[in-house]
């Protein structure tokens, strides 16, 4: 089933099991589109299913719901995308990446705690507001997962990953080209370091632990601005094969 793009989307995680708006989504169906009692609605709970719904409450609170249909959405890449990223000392630019990587397609975030690091610690709280509006947006039903808070770049690097590990830096190295490493329908895990870009230990450390070094391009980049372009270019690279093959 085609998805019904006309019809407001809400985000509603629990839906299969509690047929009710979360109180949020609830006010800004009721107060800000002023929908009433029958109105219908599509449901995304972040899991890959849509749920067709008709309002049968007007109450904030309690916005109770009778869901129509289910159906799950067709996989729109086949393989998983997990950018470990320094955040920025400005957090607005992390939630800037947030966004357009949920719009363009990514499966998981994590906040990486460097050498060279301009946060010790990011709230994840608003950020996950972005993921969400990002979703309903870009007209998906897959939430990316966010990792809590900080996580050690040792511990992080050490952790096992099936798929294609890569880290983009920009120390004097002849790095091959993202585009070119990266394999299509490979899970892939790539690794963006801080505005001062990681340590040489740090690099050392991860191609140690099977990552391989990779370059984005002749520019130097902004740290979001790396992580969308590694982002882009992963999906880029996967639709290029596909239409090859299609052709």
């Amino acid at each position: 089933m085609s998805q019904p793009f006309s019809m407001p989307i809400f985000f509603a995680p629990h839906i299969a099991l509690n047929p009710e708006l979360p109180e949020e989504e609830a006010r800004h169906a009721l107060r800000v589109l002023r929908l009433g009692e029958g109105a219908e609605v599509l449901l995304a709970d972040g899991k890959g299913f849509f749920y067709k719904a008709v309002l049968r409450s007007t109450n904030p609170a309690h916005c109770q719901v009778t869901i129509t249909e289910r159906y799950a959405t067709a996989p729109l890449w086949n393989f998983r995308l997990h950018i470990a990223v320094a955040p920025t000392k400005n957090i607005d630019r992390m939630e800037w990446f947030c966004e357009k990587a949920t719009e363009v397609g990514i499966d998981a975030i994590t906040f990486l705690k460097c050498r060279f690091s301009e946060r010790s610690e990011v709230n994840t709280s608003r950020l996950e507001k972005i993921l969400i509006s990002a979703m309903k947006q870009s007209g998906k039903a897959t939430l990316p997962s966010l990792g809590r808070g900080m996580t050690d770049f040792s511990a992080f690097v050490r952790q096992p990953f099936d798929g294609h590990k890569f880290i983009a830096h920009c120390r004097e190295k002849e790095n091959l080209l993202l585009a070119r490493a990266c394999s299509p329908g490979e899970n892939t895990l790539i690794l963006i370091g801080p505005e001062g870009d990681f340590s040489p230990e740090e690099i050392d450390e991860a191609c140690g632990q099977g990552f391989r070094a990779v370059s984005l391009g002749q520019s130097r980049l902004r740290t979001e601005t790396a992580a969308f372009a590694a982002c882009h270019t992963v999906h880029v690279a996967n639709d290029i094969v596909w239409q090859n093959r299609k052709n």
